[in-house]
């Protein structure tokens, strides 16, 4: 018997890593040219345009930097076409000009037999944009829920469309449970969802020599160090964290705080971070670092005594995975899968969100606890991307030999 023919993988996705935006969308990247590795596999990463956002980046210099028309990552087609998307107006047409900006492409890719189905990265407006195109062209596609459908699903704009995409999709995957919970509690059906979390290069983040990695940094031998990493937004609660630290140096007067990251596609606000640490008098204890390359994080977290990430909304955060391949004890809040991930009381704390007393007392128990870095690397290496990207695999070799069903 012939061997089944190889299905054609489209990631359609607008949050994408290129050279203009090198920190863009890493997770996704990471996961999908893994599967690309065993089965063919193209992007579209669909860029917001309006005519006059040339005039904004004046205002704010981070706002939609744009990407390059074509990029080639590790062997494989990167197209960045731009849709028209007014910032804060007419957000519930952006699936739908998402997806005409993308047909011509997806048609000739369908023409060069590159496409048997659409995989959509974000419900909305991505999922629904996929759900029109696959009408359009007769294709499968499938939708991975990764956070933002926590903020889509109740708003009323976007819940409909978001919903409908879900319902119509072949397969939906799900990052946390958390998240597969909350798209059934709004009807979906329970059997289409399934959690297939991101994974971690345990070969890559492994723990580095600590003394070597601080001189690096200039950080002394014997100082307790915190480090947080995500881009510089306030979802990400870098100032929760830092708003704590004149109480904490106190007891710890040698207390370091490194901030990893830099603006994404949700803003920058460095600025506001800086003047806080002024203010605050931190400028001896809070270290801004800036975005750095994924090979050399692993040297930062190994810097550093405990990961803190005081955020307030995530989907599945493969950075807490990475932290603990690197010996890492993590404290986080309590929303989206965080407690899913950060599992029990031997990988680190997971507090409730916006209590500062609790996050307070979790790192100061964090560091004077003694950690068996060694198990938690050890449950790091447990959630490896090899079984992730062969279940991902076998759905989608299992949907490319399903009947076509019209949609």
């Amino acid at each position: 018997m012939p061997e089944a023919r190889q299905p054609h993988i489209v990631v359609l996705s607008s949050l994408f890593p290129s050279r203009i935006q090198p920190g863009a969308g890493l997770f996704i990247r990471e996961r999908m040219f893994r599967v690309g590795q065993k089965l063919p596999v193209s992007v579209i990463a669909p860029t917001p345009w309006f005519p006059l956002q040339g005039l904004l980046r004046r205002i704010k210099p981070h706002f939609r930097p744009g990407a390059p028309a074509y990029e080639k990552q590790s062997g494989i087609d990167v197209w960045y076409p731009r849709f028209f998307s007014i910032p804060s107006l007419l957000k519930t047409l952006d699936g739908l000009m998402m997806a005409l900006s993308v047909l011509p492409r997806m048609r000739q890719l369908k023409s060069e037999g590159r496409l048997d189905i659409i995989d959509a990265h974000f419900a909305y407006p991505d999922g629904y944009a996929a759900s029109l195109l696959a009408k359009w062209l007769k294709v499968p596609f499938t939708i991975t829920l990764r956070g933002t459908e926590t903020r889509h699903i109740q708003d009323d704009r976007f819940s409909r469309k978001l919903l409908k995409a879900i319902e119509q999709a072949a397969q939906v995957f799900s990052v946390s449970e958390s998240l597969r919970k909350l798209a059934i509690a709004h009807g979906a059906n329970p059997a289409k969802i399934e959690v297939v979390g991101n994974g971690v290069d345990a070969q890559r983040f492994s723990p580095r020599d600590r003394a070597i990695c601080r001189n690096s940094l200039g950080i002394p031998p014997s100082a307790q160090v915190l480090i947080s990493v995500g881009g510089l937004v306030p979802r990400k609660g870098f100032h929760r964290v830092i708003e704590l630290l004149p109480q904490l140096v106190l007891e710890f007067p040698e207390l370091i705080f490194l901030i990893v990251g830099g603006g994404s596609a949700e803003g920058n606000n460095r600025p506001e971070l800086e003047q806080q640490v002024k203010q605050l008098k931190l400028e001896k204890c809070v270290k801004l670092l800036g975005p750095i390359q994924p090979d050399e994080l692993p040297s930062a977290l190994s810097a550093a005594d405990v990961f803190v990430l005081a955020t307030s909304n995530e989907g599945w955060a493969n950075v807490f995975l990475e932290a603990m391949a690197c010996g890492l004890p993590v404290v986080t809040t309590d929303v989206g899968g965080n407690q899913e991930v950060v599992s029990n009381d031997q990988l680190g704390f997971v507090v409730p969100f916006g209590d500062g007393a609790a996050l307070a007392k979790a790192i100061r128990e964090s560091l004077e606890r003694h950690w068996e870095k060694q198990l938690i690397r050890t449950y790091a290496e447990s959630n490896s991307w090899d079984d992730r990207v062969t279940r991902l695999c076998k759905k989608f070799m299992h949907i490319s030999r399903k009947p076509r069903q019209t949609i």
